[in-house]
């Protein structure tokens, strides 16, 4: 059971942060869903930034450990995600772009978007 609430975070974890960098063209769609896109944007941005490690990363790895399998070190995007994208292992260098790159993507379709408004 913990092994397959282990996938289910790793589930989530993936949808959230697919959802943080591409889910601005939803609000043509959804206007009021801004209220959920704006803070995971920014949220994805600055653990990215920063460094710091989600909180669904230890979750995972507590939930792995009940299951009776091996932990893992570091965080979800070196573990999950650079496999998706990059062959070689995450850099800080690499990991303060993808930061700047989430957030300066969703501030070009946020702005984009208000002037369409306006």
């Amino acid at each position: 059971m913990y092994a397959l609430l282990a996938d289910l975070v790793v589930v989530i974890h993936f949808a959230f942060i697919a959802f943080a960098v591409a889910g601005a063209p939803l609000l043509l769609r959804w206007p009021r869903l801004v209220w959920l896109h704006l803070p995971a944007a920014v949220w994805a941005g600055l653990i990215s930034l920063f460094g710091w490690v989600c909180p669904l990363t230890p979750l995972e790895n507590r939930l792995r450990v009940l299951a009776g399998e091996d932990s893992y070190s570091g965080d979800f995007v070196t573990r999950h995600v650079l496999p998706l994208i990059y062959p070689a292992e995450l850099t800080r260098e690499i990991q303060i772009l993808l930061g700047l790159g989430v957030l300066l993507l969703n501030l070009g379709i946020y702005y984009w978007l208000w002037r369409r408004r306006r």
